[in-house]
């Protein structure tokens, strides 16, 4: 990536890729923790974690269209600026419910359109060759914004039971400036859709048309089912470790280590696929994230569960960034970007139905039939592989 970036604009991308997901992970659960100060009844929170998704659904393909229009630079600043205005109006003025839903609402867009700008530099930019690696490093810098989020608010806070959400709406204010400075550190050759002809003919097409295309559909139903089962296992996780008597601290290290080795598994993701190629590595991905899912549904020793984990991270880390770059070579020229935010309002859907029916469907079985329920789930996602060529 940074042969085609140079220097600058890939280290720029992926502390911008780094501080949106710490911006967003940072102040979703501020935005909890201010609810919980303002007393408000438990639908009032189910409102508050919905809201974050409402502007995804609605706007991701519009977002998509300006990207392949008017550049992928372009649509990262506008979408720093409504993360930082989000931090502001939050820090100012998030004294109410109505406030902190609209503030959620906000961040959803701002990130969606940085998002989507990222992963279009990317897919606009990165020679085909590279492409696996290129989004392996843009999920990895991903996946430690994740991290830096809540450990933010771990320093923020303190000991204490309820932290100061003032201080860490402060600091989400500070860190969305950076995030927009930031911005402007990629060169902007690469954010301008160097190919504005082509994707001008490209923007005609309609999000149909593009699902029409060979392969977009089940690239979008694998990243949905493994999105949506990373959702599960963060919130299955402890249910089941309760069950078997665990620690709130091994739950809490058993997912940071599906966590970290997510991470290995993205910074080694172009060199494995380029050794056994992309198809196989897609198959083999999802093949031990079914068998790790199942297993996680036996009763074991913990340290066996810490295995487990690890296989697991290894197996979904791999996921989304392949689907990245399976869409990227898929979607037909100039419509790159809505590719991406298609794949994005598909993960978002995906994370509301899968987990529902799962939880449907494994009702009677407990929390370890969730886990068999998503491995059946997974497991079928190899069916939609079958005769896709992705090298």
């Amino acid at each position: 990536m940074i042969g085609e970036l140079g220097r600058r604009s890939a280290t720029a991308l992926l502390v911008h890729s780094t501080l949106i997901q710490a911006v967003t992970f940072l102040v979703r659960p501020a935005a909890t923790y201010r609810a919980l100060e303002l007393d408000v009844p438990g639908f009032a929170l189910g409102l508050l974690a919905a809201s974050y998704a409402v502007f995804p659904l609605l706007l991701a393909v519009p977002t998509g269209s300006l990207v392949d229009r008017l550049g992928e630079r372009r649509l990262m600043a506008a979408g720093s600026a409504v993360v930082l205005l989000c931090s502001a109006f939050l820090l100012l003025w998030g004294s109410s419910i109505v406030a902190l839903v609209a503030g959620t609402a906000l961040l959803g867009a701002g990130q969606l359109a940085c998002v989507v700008g990222q992963q279009a530099v990317v897919a606009n930019n990165a020679a085909a060759t590279r492409l696996d690696s290129a989004f392996g490093y843009l999920t990895f810098a991903a996946s430690l914004g994740q991290a830096l989020g809540p450990l933010a608010i771990s320093l923020v806070g303190g000991a204490s039971v309820r932290p100061d959400t003032q201080a860490i709406f402060f600091l989400s204010v500070c860190m969305s400036l950076v995030l927009f400075l930031a911005t402007f550190l990629i060169s902007a050759k690469f954010g301008g859709g160097r190919k504005k002809a082509i994707a001008g003919e490209g923007a005609k097409g309609s999000a149909l048309g593009l699902l029409k295309a060979p392969g977009v559909a089940r690239a979008l139903a694998t990243s949905a089912t493994v999105l949506a089962v990373v959702d599960l296992t963060m919130v299955y996780l402890p249910a089941l470790g309760a069950d078997r008597g665990l620690t709130a601290a091994t739950v809490g290290a058993l997912l940071t280590v599906r966590a970290v080795f997510s991470m290995v598994s993205r910074i080694l993701l172009g060199r494995i696929a380029r050794t056994i190629g992309r198809m196989r590595l897609l198959v083999v991905s999802l093949a031990l994230s079914t068998a790790a899912l199942a297993a996680a549904a036996i009763p074991m020793p913990a340290w066996l569960l810490f295995v487990v984990m690890a296989v697991l991270g290894l197996g979904l880390g791999i996921g989304q960034p392949l689907t990245m770059s399976w869409l990227s070579a898929q979607a037909p020229a100039g419509q790159r970007g809505r590719a991406l935010a298609l794949r994005l309002a598909g993960n978002r859907v995906g994370q509301v139905v899968l987990p529902s029916a799962i939880g449907v469907v494994a009702a009677g079985l407990g929390t370890a039939g969730v886990f068999l329920a998503s491995a059946v789930v997974v497991g079928g996602t190899l069916v939609l592989l079958r005769g896709v060529q992705l090298d």
